[in-house]
């Protein structure tokens, strides 16, 4: 008889399952914990003025108490710090009594809720000089004042963000998938703080005086000025700022919208000889800083351009300013946003199932008929949302009105001249600005009510194989017409461009020099390479900015995309609809609202390249998303299944499954948010500072200035540069593409 006692029974692999989650339970919790110490006793809690990264600050802890970290900063009489402390100590009291599950992760729940709201209340009362609002003084007597917010205080912002996810986790939700969770609750912090907490704050500094008190004269004498809201153009006499924006921006989209459909019906539609042409024009905008077309129409149509000198001398007729107003910002704008309603468009137009076509003709329809009653109905979508991206492009464009507006600005220069020119009226600009927002937005909300429930889906899953029909020829004779003479103007504008940086003086001496580019970037090599060029610096500024602002926006965009896409979580459509509502905010909305709220504590940014990076990451963010929904579509949900079940976490699966198979998305999102970073001037020309000047502002001034030679060619070399880039991503992608054919080919033959 065996002395062994009975076997004892193997655990069931349940409960193998169960140890192993609570064992990443405790494991993510201790790192957030350990790295919420370490952050009390290391990071300054408050604003570093020189930059935390440049890491002068640990040389000078000594002697200045603003940059000691938290827990030296509550010892030493800064009492609104304790409850943060006390907070994370209640964390780390749940991590050691408490093992994981839906009690300890309601507690940690509540208690990152708790810090977050403490930090925002906290943040929002005190600031530089004490308490933000007279009651709180009256209440609880004077208290000392606090600088903005620094690295710790954002660390901890964070990580009471990661206390909130993860007791969701621990409760179960989205089925205990904390790095869902985390990336949600991030994300959402990140929104809240940099689109509605800007907003919010323009509002509010709406209503507040130099001093900070509440205050409505400034809003009631800007909303009844005539200045904004008089119609007495339409009866000849003065038309206020707010509706001389938007009927420019109505007759910019519905002209836009036209042109846009012509290009595409002659693209896909008929048999006209240069089609690849017309698709390159679609780069144009993409790649030209935004006032360059304005720069390039003064030296043609000016009163000193090459064309109004050359009429004047054939027919003796002075064209004077007409130029400079409505009407040569609306050119301007129709040359500039025209390609972007092609790209639009063709997609559309060339998506129309040709079956539909063909069964009107089939039921005697003629191709005049079939054109008016079937297709144009089918490109409605398209249509709307062409009209709405000319809509919103003309409310937030900054550089042509600047250029040629005259005397008729528009909402997005006058609000520019609130901020920075002599009337240094921060109501006003606040109530341009909520003008200029509220048209973008009811423009946004009323294409997406107006397509909403409607089908115009015309492909059930068969393949097509039918043809196009081609345009009748009522259609195809004058769209082809327009056509040829508009590109035939877009190409002659941009050679000016490219023609006005080698001339010596435009309209005076049209003789060839290398001048201007020497001027602006020059290179000496006395004892070794010198930058003597006037716009080095701010080339090499843009250039930095724009290549950390690329990753981030590409990382929010795809991250978002994959949440929207392939996890279903409550209110995940009013989540979608928030973070693409940021597209339809004007860069010039964003730009004076970031000046509102980054400007003064709890969070101050301005003069910084984080404030530049923020709002290139969430002004772009929209963009990257749509791209990765798109290629996200595309990939079979069943490859994160079985990822999942093989063990892997959502984390891993993304890392690894998802991530290597969308890198054409990844490169497109990265390369259109670094073009768009280098070529971003409405909402930048606020947040630019001496030490941050990017290269659209620095151009800006440079025209401003007189010095259009220099500005063409600054301008010309951004093209080139953009080019190059556009390239290398054509050319990468390219390479991809035929790596996978003849690794392909080879496998058939093998």
């Amino acid at each position: 008889m065996s002395l062994a006692g009975p076997a004892e029974a193997p655990a069931p692999p349940c409960l193998h399952s169960q140890a192993r989650v609570m064992s990443q339970d405790n494991r993510r919790l201790d790192y957030t914990l350990a790295g919420a110490l370490a952050v009390l006793l290391l990071v300054p809690w408050y604003r570093v003025r020189g930059g935390f990264f440049s890491f002068d600050w640990p040389g000078e802890l000594a002697g200045k108490h603003d940059l000691w970290p938290a827990m030296a900063q509550a010892v030493t009489g800064r009492w609104q710090i304790w409850p943060v402390l006390l907070l994370l100590a209640l964390a780390a009291v749940q991590r050691l009594v408490r093992a994981p599950g839906a009690a300890r992760g309601r507690a940690l729940a509540v208690i990152g809720a708790a810090g977050l709201g403490w930090m925002m209340l906290e943040g929002m009362s005190i600031g530089l000089r004490g308490w933000n609002w007279g009651l709180l003084e009256t209440l609880f007597g004077a208290a000392a004042g606090q600088p903005a917010f620094g690295a710790g205080a954002l660390s901890l912002g964070l990580v009471f963000t990661l206390l909130i996810a993860f007791g969701l986790a621990e409760r179960g939700a989205l089925k205990g998938d904390a790095f869902v969770l985390g990336a949600i609750s991030v994300l959402v912090l990140l929104v809240a703080t940099f689109v509605f907490y800007p907003i919010v704050s323009m509002f509010t500094g709406a209503f507040q005086d130099f001093d900070g008190s509440f205050t409505t004269e400034g809003v009631t004498r800007n909303l009844i000025d005539p200045k904004i809201w008089s119609l007495s153009c339409l009866a000849g006499g003065y038309c206020g700022v707010a509706w001389r924006t938007f009927f420019l921006a109505v007759a910019t989209a519905t002209g836009t919208t036209v042109l846009g459909l012509a290009f595409a019906l002659v693209a896909t539609r008929t048999g006209f000889p240069f089609k690849k042409s017309l698709r390159l024009l679609t780069v144009l905008p993409i790649i030209t800083p935004p006032f360059v077309v304005g720069l390039a129409l003064t030296l043609m149509l000016g009163r000193a351009g090459v064309v109004t000198q050359w009429i004047e001398t054939l027919t003796g007729f002075e064209l004077g300013r007409w130029l400079y107003g409505l009407a040569g910002i609306w050119i301007a704008q129709m040359l500039s946003f025209t390609p972007i309603s092609f790209l639009i468009l063709i997609g559309v137009v060339d998506g129309i199932s040709p079956s539909m076509e063909e069964a009107s003709q089939t039921l005697r329809s003629d191709r005049w008929r079939t054109f008016r009653k079937v297709s144009l109905p089918l490109m409605a979508p398209g249509l709307a949302n062409a009209f709405l991206i000319g809509f919103i492009e003309s409310m937030a464009d900054f550089g042509n009105p600047l250029v040629l507006g005259g005397s008729g600005g528009v909402l997005s220069t006058e609000i520019f001249f609130a901020v920075v020119g002599a009337q240094n009226d921060p109501a006003r600009a606040a109530v341009l600005a909520s003008i200029l927002l509220i048209f973008t937005l009811s423009a946004f909300l009323a294409q997406r009510l107006w397509l909403a429930g409607r089908n115009f889906a015309t492909v059930g899953g068969k393949g097509d194989g039918g043809r196009h029909a081609l345009l009748p020829a009522r259609v195809s004779g004058p769209v082809t017409c327009i056509v040829v003479v508009w590109g035939g103007f877009t190409v002659a504008v941009y050679a000016l461009i490219l023609f006005g940086g080698f001339v010596r003086i435009w309209g005076l001496d049209h003789s060839l020099t290398l001048e201007h580019y020497q001027r602006a970037f020059g290179i000496a090599f006395d004892g070794g390479v010198r930058w003597t060029g006037v716009a080095w610096n701010s080339f090499w500024t843009t250039m930095k900015i724009a290549l950390l602002a690329a990753p981030l926006t590409a990382a929010v965009g795809l991250m978002t995309a994959w949440l929207i896409v392939r996890q279903h979580f409550p209110g995940r459509a009013a989540f979608e609809f928030a973070l693409m509502m940021s597209f339809a905010i004007p860069g010039t909305v964003i730009g004076i609202s970031y000046i509102m709220a980054f400007n003064l504590p709890p969070v101050q940014m301005t003069g910084s390249a984080a404030i530049l990076i923020a709002c290139f990451v969430f002004r772009n963010m929209p963009v990257g998303v749509r791209g990765g929904v798109a290629a996200m579509a595309q990939l079979d949900g069943s490859l994160d299944e079985a990822s999942l079940t093989l063990g892997a976490g959502s984390g891993r699966t993304m890392r690894r499954v998802i991530l290597p198979l969308m890198r054409p998305a990844i490169l497109a999102a990265l390369v259109y948010s670094f073009v768009r970073a280098i070529t971003s001037i409405s909402a930048v020309i606020f947040l630019v500072s001496a030490k941050y000047n990017m290269a659209t502002a620095y151009i800006v001034g440079l025209v401003e200035n007189g010095e259009y030679g220099i500005a063409i060619a600054y301008s010309s070399v951004l093209i080139v540069v953009m080019i190059s880039i556009i390239g290398g991503f054509q050319l990468l992608v390219g390479e991809r593409q035929m790596r996978r054919r003849e690794n392909g080919m080879k496998e058939a033959r093998a």
